[in-house]
């Protein structure tokens, strides 16, 4: 005989639904608002990238292969969190690399000035920080430094508009002797020579500017194949120059280069050695090259350099100058290249004024900083 009893359920409360629902719907992916507000972050999320504008002419664009020399430098160093961008593409240099750039052949930095070129540029492309080395095809024109560096005021203007905490890395120029114009090499020295000082006057501690020399220990013989455009070992050398300012900005990580050793340490050493660029009547233009003799690496360097014949050091880019009565110059880095691994060395240059004809010649001694 057939059971006809009913089956008793048990009574379920309003407030008991929720989280019957919630029990019910999770299997299915799915969640109540409530319960979807309640879950915590995805820890996992990526944070957006440093968006990098490579800016310029030629040298930068056409097809700059510093650039992907420059970039796989950065990722092999651990800084993968990058994104370089630029309303122009890749142009080829057979090296697999983010080749988006700001680097238009031909343009003239004054140019693109003062036919407001840049801000939708920078509206399309949201740099966080831009690497600039622009004015060649200004010095090769003849146009004064005067209106490079005013020039340089807008489009650093323009830069802020678009992103008050952007930074800027701004080159002194590579050296340039094409067969067409003998005045060139001058000019260049000339611009160049006008740069830290526009820089120190531009930099804010919310939007650093930030002078790296390109120019010292380039050579247009061997480093161009025209006198003006990297060749390939012209590019090793520039991206060389790029990277520890770059590295800087996008702060350390456990693959640089320069991670601050063990107390136990050896003894930190380091050597300078000084090397006559070009000569003038009543002065010279020097470089200096430190290098990380020691074992482990060092945070910054000093050095002192007493130069021959009573001559002055009056002028110093890639390190900051103190200058005694008797003559001798107190060097230090400039705080993006004073971190050196093991073996690596970087450059500042000079100027010193003399008395008369005299060699450029120079004693230097350089004493290492211990990581603190």
């Amino acid at each position: 005989m057939r059971d006809t009893r009913r089956l008793r359920l048990p009574r379920l409360s309003i407030r008991s639904l929720p989280g019957l629902l919630a029990a019910l719907l999770l299997p299915l992916g799915l969640l109540t608002p409530a319960a979807a507000a309640a879950s915590p972050p995805d820890a996992t999320a990526a944070a957006d990238p440093v968006r990098i504008m490579p800016l310029g002419d030629s040298i930068t664009g056409s097809p700059g292969c510093w650039r992907a020399l420059l970039w796989n430098r950065l990722q092999d160093a651990g800084h993968t969190g990058i994104d370089f961008v630029g309303t122009l593409p890749p142009q080829g240099c057979g090296i697999a690399h983010d080749g988006d750039n700001e680097g238009h052949g031909g343009e003239l930095v004054t140019n693109v000035a003062s036919q407001g070129l840049l801000p939708a540029r920078l509206a399309a492309t949201r740099p966080d920080i831009v690497v600039m080395h622009f004015g060649t095809n200004d010095v090769w024109s003849n146009v004064a430094p005067d209106r490079i560096l005013a020039a340089y005021d807008t489009l650093l203007a323009q830069m802020r508009e678009s992103n008050p905490d952007i930074r800027v890395l701004v080159a002194q120029l590579i050296p340039m002797n094409p067969a067409t114009c003998a005045a060139c090499a001058q000019r260049v020295v000339a611009l160049n020579a006008r740069i830290p000082a526009w820089a120190a006057g531009a930099h804010t501690s919310r939007s650093p500017v930030v002078v790296v020399d390109q120019w010292t220990g380039f050579d247009t013989a061997t480093d161009t194949y025209d006198g003006v455009h990297p060749d390939a070992s012209g590019d090793e050398k520039i991206a060389a120059r790029w990277f520890p300012a770059l590295a800087a900005q996008l702060g350390s990580t456990p693959g640089d280069p320069g991670d601050p050793g063990d107390p136990g340490d050896p003894t930190l050493t380091c050597t300078a050695s000084f090397r006559s660029v070009s000569v003038w009547q009543g002065g010279y233009q020097a470089e200096v090259t430190v290098r990380n003799t020691s074992a482990a690496p060092v945070r910054g360097w000093t050095v002192t350099l007493r130069p021959a014949d009573g001559a002055r050091v009056t002028q110093v880019w890639n390190g900051t100058l103190k200058s005694a009565a008797d003559g001798t110059a107190t060097v230090a880095d400039a705080g993006w290249n004073g971190a050196l691994a093991p073996g690596a060395s970087t450059a500042f240059g000079l100027i010193a004024t003399t008395a008369g004809p005299a060699a450029p010649a120079a004693t230097a001694d350089c004493a290492a900083t211990p990581a603190s």
